[in-house]
C-alpha cells in the first residue's frame, strides 16, 4: 500500500460492503499548499474560543470509525484493517477535537517521508472538522512536511485553500517530498489557540 502511494495512487471501495479495493490515480490531484491554508473570520472565532481539546494518535480507530459514519463511505473493513495496521507501524495517524470529554472531530491521514496523505475527515460539532484541518497543517509545517495531498478537491476543501494540480505536477511534488524526512511527532503537544493563530497569520 505504501509503495502504491509513493507511485501517486491509493485505494477506496465502491461502498462499506464491497470488499473489493480499486486503485484509484486521478487525472487532477487535491493539494493543500502548506502556507495556503485559509482561515475565515468565523472558523477564527471558533479556534480563538478554545473550548476543545487537540490530541494525536489517542483515538485513532474512533477516529477512522467515525469518518466512515455515513450513508456511502468508501472506507471497507479491508481498508480499516490496513489503517489500522499501519497506524501501528507509525505510518498512520490522526488528529482528534475533543469536547467534554467527547471525540467531536477529526482527520486521519498516512505519512511517507514529507509528504502526509490526507484520507479522510469528520465532524459531529460546528466548525469541529475545520479546526482540526487548521491544527494538522500546523502540524505538518512545524514537522517538516512539504506535500498534503487532499485526493480530491472539494467545495469544503476549496473553501480552506485546497486546489487542484495536473498529475504530471502532483507526481514531481510527490517525489520530491517522499525524498525527504518529516516527523508528525516533532511538535508535540498542540499550540494554544492563540499561537497556533499567530504562526497562521505569519505564514499564510
Amino acid at each position: 500500500m505504501l509503495a502504491a502511494y509513493a507511485r501517486g495512487i491509493f485505494p477506496m471501495a465502491r461502498s462499506q460492503y464491497d470488499p473489493v479495493l480499486h486503485w484509484v490515480n486521478p487525472r487532477m490531484r487535491g493539494v493543500f499548499g502548506l502556507q495556503e491554508f485559509r482561515i475565515s473570520r468565523s472558523l477564527k472565532r471558533s479556534i480563538l474560543r478554545g473550548d476543545y481539546t487537540i490530541r494525536t494518535n489517542t483515538a485513532f480507530q474512533k477516529v477512522v470509525l467515525a469518518c466512515a459514519d455515513r450513508p456511502e463511505t468508501w472506507i471497507n473493513a479491508t481498508l480499516f484493517d490496513l489503517y489500522r495496521n499501519l497506524h501501528g507501524q507509525g505510518r498512520a495517524h490522526s488528529l482528534e477535537v475533543w469536547h467534554e470529554g467527547k471525540l467531536v472531530g477529526g482527520v486521519f491521514g498516512l505519512t511517507l517521508g514529507a509528504a502526509f496523505f490526507g484520507e479522510s475527515m469528520f465532524s459531529q460539532r460546528r466548525d469541529a472538522s475545520k479546526i482540526a484541518l487548521a491544527y494538522l497543517v500546523d502540524r505538518l509545517r512545524e514537522g517538516g512536511f512539504t506535500l498534503f495531498d487532499t485526493q480530491f478537491l472539494t467545495p469544503h476543501l476549496a473553501s480552506l485553500g485546497a486546489r487542484e494540480i495536473p498529475r504530471a505536477a502532483y507526481l514531481d511534488h510527490l517525489g520530491k517530498a517522499t525524498a525527504r524526512q518529516a516527523d508528525f511527532h516533532a511538535p508535540g503537544d498542540a499550540p494554544a489557540p492563540q499561537m497556533l493563530m499567530q504562526r497562521m497569520t505569519q505564514t499564510s
